[in-house]
């Protein structure tokens, strides 16, 4: 039978410590001395930061408070600080580096140190400013559009035309069209105040106005504008055309009063042709979007350092479906093909009377972004577009004229004209008439000057050249 000891309370003879025992458990006075201790301690409190030693079991910290800055010593963790708070405004990290992987987002402006300050309007520096190698992986100065009246302000032939096909109107921007109906009208015309582009300084840009195309969209109608640039121009860019880390971007301002989207081409013109195709995306009716392609290099383009064609850049405004192929891609070089040119297109704008095309602020440079269009001055641009093309005018009374670049004489007529500047080759001449003079011939054609011989029908002052001749030397 087991034995049983029944006391309310032990205490030691010195009285110093007592046991005490209650109906809820033992109450303990004085030092307890113990080898092991087991069972629940959620109930121990005050102890003595002196007092724990040894180490702590792995346990959650959810429930600390109140720790101090002071308290905390030694090597953080590599933890998240996603739920880090309390952080102030003037809080800075003042050593060291500050790393950080992906998209930041500052919100507001930052200063660093005293003399540069970024904000989402620009980055403005004091001192000696900024100073940088390159830009987009181009120079920063000189020119960067290699596209010559990107701005379509230049219109040496006229301002309007319904000519099927050829330069007509813009300088540079060569047109063809098959299957038509109606032949489209293309001219040069206003931009309209309060738009994007006349806010950034464009005034010009070419339009087509469609015709009525009754017979609907054929497989093999087509409509297209296209820019040929010199394979020198092209090679001496900076751009390594055969590297595909090495890139040119184009961009323009493009506007139709039909909401599609519409597709292009690059085409480089030496032996084995490549072309890359492009689009648009979808254009809202009447309504400027700006357009922005980036193109790699390609290892199969072949560039000659000359004055031909180097590479063409085609926008389409509708080709059939013999000149497309659901298949082209718009992200890769491939060779040219004359039955792929672009994707297939829609025929909306094609099939749509009166419909209208514009386009203007056309730039291609060098690097994989977009700056802002280089604007140029009108002179400068007729300057170089007349390298391309020269018109001569020549009207009035008086017999001799250096100015004209001509003169007559009672049974003879003598025209010496020097381009300038220097014409890309030797060029071809348009017509040329006049009721004074027959027997026309130009025995000296070359990139420098043009020579005409031919005999008046009338003596002395009344031999009189009044004509207007044209020279072209387009690609």
């Amino acid at each position: 039978m087991a034995s049983e000891i029944r006391v309310n309370k032990i205490e030691n003879r010195s009285g110093l410590g007592t046991v005490t025992f209650a109906d809820t458990g033992v109450d303990l006075a004085g030092i307890v001395t113990a080898t092991t201790f087991s069972g629940s301690g959620a109930s121990l409190t005050n102890l003595p930061a002196a007092n724990v030693t040894g180490t702590l079991p792995a346990i959650s910290g959810a429930n600390l408070t109140n720790l101090t800055a002071g308290n905390l010593t030694g090597a953080l963790p590599a933890i998240s600080g996603a739920n880090l708070t309390g952080i102030a405004a003037t809080d800075n990290v003042r050593t060291g580096i500050l790393d950080v992987a992906g998209v930041s987002t500052f919100r507001n402006t930052m200063n660093v140190g005293a003399a540069v300050t970024i904000s989402e309007s620009g980055i403005e520096a004091s001192g000696i400013g900024i100073t940088v190698a390159n830009i987009n992986g181009t120079q920063i100065g000189g020119r960067r559009n290699i596209i010559i009246n990107g701005a379509m302000n230049v219109a040496q032939r006229a301002t309007s035309s319904t000519s099927g096909g050829g330069y007509n109107t813009i300088d540079r921007i060569d047109y063809r069209v098959y299957g038509a109906d109606e032949t489209p009208t293309q001219a040069q015309v206003d931009v309209a105040s309060g738009t994007s582009p006349y806010t950034e300084g464009f005034r010009k840009s070419f339009k087509f106005t469609n015709g009525n195309q009754s017979s609907g969209a054929a497989v093999d109608d087509y409509l297209f504008i296209f820019y040929q640039v010199e394979g020198q121009d092209i090679v001496q860019s900076g751009w390594n055309y055969t590297d595909p880390n090495s890139f040119i971007t184009m961009s323009f301002w493009v506007k139709s009063s039909v909401a599609q989207n519409f597709y292009g081409y690059l085409r480089s013109r030496e032996t084995t042709e490549q072309s890359i195709a492009f689009d648009t995306g979808s254009l809202s009716a009447n309504t400027w979007t700006k357009v922005v392609r980036t193109f790699p290099g390609n290892s199969n383009i072949v560039m000659a350092n000359d004055n031909g064609q180097g590479l063409g850049i085609y926008f389409s405004q509708f080709f059939g479906t013999e000149r497309t192929n659901s298949s082209k891609s718009t992200t890769a070089w491939a060779a040219y093909d004359n039955d792929a040119r672009t994707p297939d297109q829609t025929s909306t704008w094609w099939t749509t009377d009166d419909a209208t095309w514009e386009i203007t602020g056309l730039q291609l440079e060098v690097g994989s972004q977009a700056t802002p269009f280089e604007h140029r001055s009108y002179g400068e641009e007729l300057e170089l577009c007349k390298r391309y093309f020269f018109k001569w005018n020549r009207s009035g009374s008086n017999r001799y004229t250096y100015a004209g670049g001509y003169t007559s004489h009672a049974t003879s007529a003598f025209i010496d004209v020097t381009f300038n500047p220097e014409m890309r080759a030797a060029p071809t001449v348009g017509s040329f008439s006049d009721a004074n003079v027959t027997g026309a011939s130009w025995p000296t054609l070359n990139p420098e000057c043009a020579i005409y011989i031919g005999s008046a029908t009338q003596s002395g002052a009344a031999a009189i050249i009044q004509s207007a001749v044209d020279f072209s030397a387009e690609l």
